[in-house]
């Protein structure tokens, strides 16, 4: 027992060490792809790829594409969002693009502009209508 929560307390800090930091100030252009999370301060102008969740600050923004599990934003996107876990947007999110998510968290004020596709919903729709087709 004692074991076990030695083994994920381990587990969780190796985890958070492999966060990724694009301070203020900081600009890449290029593609990224990390199985870690990353807290985004800076500019990230390409595709991001990741295992882990991202954080968009204030200052932040991304323009390109970005594949993960979670994100949450403070900052600016523009670009295509693939999420198989949650968006979350502060009421300072500043986003526009092609969204496909598994759920959507929208504080008031947040600027959002563009097409959203919640992928449990598709699901949903779909199982709907091949049930109405076989009955």
């Amino acid at each position: 027992m004692f074991n076990e929560n030695k083994k994920n307390k381990l587990q969780n800090s190796e985890a958070s060490a492999n966060q990724n930091i694009i301070a203020q100030g900081t600009k890449i252009v290029g593609d990224v792809n990390s199985d870690g999370g990353f807290r985004i301060d800076g500019t990230i102008e390409g595709n991001l790829i990741t295992q882990g969740k991202v954080v968009v600050g204030k200052t932040g923004s991304i323009k390109g594409s970005l594949q993960g599990t979670d994100a949450y934003f403070e900052g600016k996107f523009s670009g295509k969002l693939i999420l198989s876990g949650t968006l979350t947007l502060k009421s300072t999110a500043e986003i526009e693009g092609d969204f496909v998510v598994g759920k959507l968290a929208v504080d008031p004020g947040a600027s959002f502009d563009g097409t959203c596709v919640m992928k449990s919903a598709v699901k949903t729709i779909k199982n709907e209508k091949s049930r109405e087709k076989t009955a």
